[in-house]
């Protein structure tokens, strides 16, 4: 009850009538009256910014004001733009031709460049190319002595896997329970995570092994290019065998907790590069 007594309170406030009269100052006389209540003012009120925003809208949206707005171009514009870009670019090379003609005009006063043998513009303009490239005896010297001391040098060649336009993909969710250490023959990453979880092809390639072992229990193996393998073991079954072909984050396995050298259920994944093991968590996020 005194909740609908509240509501109704409230009803007749705001619908509630008040009588405004506007009275002559000098004469005293009521020039005109009308009743308004909170209700018809607030409806006024709303009623006038609607007003406002249709009139901004349809401003923007059907005059050249839209041009203003991020995202909003007229094609007219866009195209004058486009246009001025390719003269802007044109003027640029006409401006290095004549620099380069002015650059020749003055060799050739100089007698840097001897006008027999200039046959053409092009011809000239190879001959300054080949001059400014020309090497000095110091420099010739130098190659020479820094590739007879590099010669067998194996130092100078790059182990490092050639990874340019690979996408390697996570072999699956989880947290890294033990990091790569080489220096403790631990050659892979373990990565804790959800039985049945999916075991994914970290690159495209082809599967060379696909069995089972005492102490990784199911474990795959991926050749894949650039000499790159990887290796997923402890998993709970396979899903691809010896010689089938797999593309990059497709399932190949499931996680598991198979073989002795396991302590709950994760995947061991290694990277492999010419015999090397490799850190992955170089080449992946995990």
């Amino acid at each position: 009850m005194p909740k609908k007594g509240k509501n109704r309170t409230f009803w007749r406030n705001i619908k509630f009538k008040y009588r405004v009269t506007i009275t002559n100052l000098n004469t005293l006389e009521n020039v005109t009256q009308f009743q308004v209540s909170r209700l018809n003012g607030f409806s006024l009120l709303f009623s006038a910014l609607f007003l406002l925003f249709a009139i901004s809208a349809a401003l923007i949206a059907f005059t050249p004001l839209r041009n203003y707005l991020p995202g909003y171009m007229n094609t007219e514009v866009r195209r004058l733009i486009v246009e001025n870009a390719l003269y802007t670019d044109s003027l640029a090379s006409i401006v290095e031709k004549q620099n380069l003609y002015i650059l020749n005009i003055q060799d050739i006063f100089s007698g840097t460049v001897r006008i027999d043998t200039v046959h053409s513009l092009d011809s000239l303009n190879v001959l300054r190319e080949d001059t400014l490239l020309e090497r000095s005896r110091r420099e010739e010297e130098f190659r020479r002595q820094y590739e007879e001391n590099e010669r067998y040098n194996l130092t100078t060649i790059s182990q490092e896997p050639d990874t340019d336009g690979l996408v390697f993909y996570r072999p699956t969710r989880g947290l890294i329970s033990s990091q790569f250490n080489a220096e403790q023959r631990h050659f892979g990453i373990d990565i804790a995570a959800t039985p049945n979880e999916s075991v994914l092809s970290t690159l495209d390639g082809t599967v060379i092994l696909s069995a089972y072992t005492a102490e990784t229990g199911y474990v795959i193996q991926v050749q894949h290019s650039r000499d790159l393998l990887s290796v997923y073991k402890h998993c709970g079954s396979l899903l691809k065998r010896e010689g089938d072909p797999v593309r990059a984050g497709e399932a190949i396995a499931m996680v598991g907790n198979t073989g002795t050298q396991t302590t709950g259920p994760h995947l061991h994944f290694e990277i492999w590069h010419k015999g090397k093991a490799i850190n992955p968590e170089r080449y992946i996020v995990f």
